[in-house]
């Protein structure tokens, strides 16, 4: 079922899935839900600037359809091994919770995310590790709440940082950068005419489990996040003691995670400077 449904009704649902599945390819599926118009909200509070124009060059619908394949295989594989956590699972009601108070503000970033069908699930599985796919799908594989010890507000904060990636179409950029630089500009061609457009999209689902964002999508996803969290009435402060435990257990927190989100001074010294910029926003939710 649906967390789009599940708004509606007021009752969390959502498919679980399980996948022993790459670290460093499910952050980068994070990125992949991609959207159609990735516009600035008129109130964002962040600065991110406009997203990517090459974006245009892949279409959104195809992205994320064969993302949804692709998710909905890996939860049939997750259901098969018996790692996907049930909806009575406390933390699968805990992060059904969370997405549902997010998923609202979600449209200002990006307003396809209005036709989504949400999902969240959780994978049991040592890895440190979340993502989100392109149409809304989303996963926690169970050790990144576990060794890390999170808090709800920093679980909101990953949570935002996934969302973000698919709301700013980081994904749906880096497939259109590959596809030029790859097959040359002739095929970039036939991606603004007729010819082989479906036979790119047909690729796509291969494409996302090789992706890798740039520093500058982490930075975005951060602020996006950052933001998106904020408004949802979890504590902005938490996007720095998030990073700060990353740091802290960089050999525990696992090669996956810190591969494609690598933590550091920088990273910290970024959210810290943005908290300001979104307290009011939190102040705001928190007050109803």
């Amino acid at each position: 079922m649906c967390l789009l449904c599940d708004l509606k009704s007021s009752q969390p649902s959502a498919t679980q899935p399980e996948h022993v599945w790459s670290a460093r390819r499910a952050f980068v599926l994070a990125g992949a839900t991609a959207a159609g118009t990735a516009a600035l909200p008129a109130v964002a509070q962040v600065d991110v600037g406009a997203g990517s124009a090459l974006r245009n060059l892949v279409p959104a619908a195809e992205l994320e359809n064969a993302a949804g394949q692709q998710y909905g295989q890996m939860m049939a594989e997750a259901s098969a091994k018996k790692v996907l956590m049930p909806a009575s699972h406390p933390q699968v009601q805990r992060l059904r919770g969370i997405a549902q108070r997010i998923i609202p503000h979600s449209a200002q970033w990006n307003d396809r995310a209005r036709q989504w069908k949400w999902e969240v699930n959780l994978i049991q599985s040592a890895q440190v590790n979340a993502f989100c796919m392109p149409g809304g799908k989303i996963a926690f594989y169970t050790g990144i709440l576990d060794k890390l010890g999170l808090s709800d507000d920093e679980t909101a904060m990953i949570m935002g940082h996934e969302m973000a990636h698919a709301l700013r179409e980081h994904a749906r950029s880096r497939v259109a950068k590959s596809s030029a630089t790859g097959m040359g500009l002739s095929i970039v061609a036939q991606l603004l005419g007729l010819g082989q457009l479906g036979d790119v999209a047909a690729n796509l689902g291969t494409q996302l489990l090789t992706l890798k964002f740039s520093r500058e999508d982490e930075t975005e996803a951060d602020l996006v996040g950052l933001e998106l969290a904020a408004r949802s009435a979890f504590q902005p402060r938490a996007a720095v003691s998030l990073w700060q435990k990353m740091t802290a257990n960089g050999g525990g927190a696992g090669p996956g995670f810190l591969s494609t989100h690598p933590s550091g001074p920088n990273r910290i010294r970024e959210l810290e400077a943005n908290v300001p910029k979104v307290q009011g926003l939190y102040e705001q939710a928190r007050r109803g």
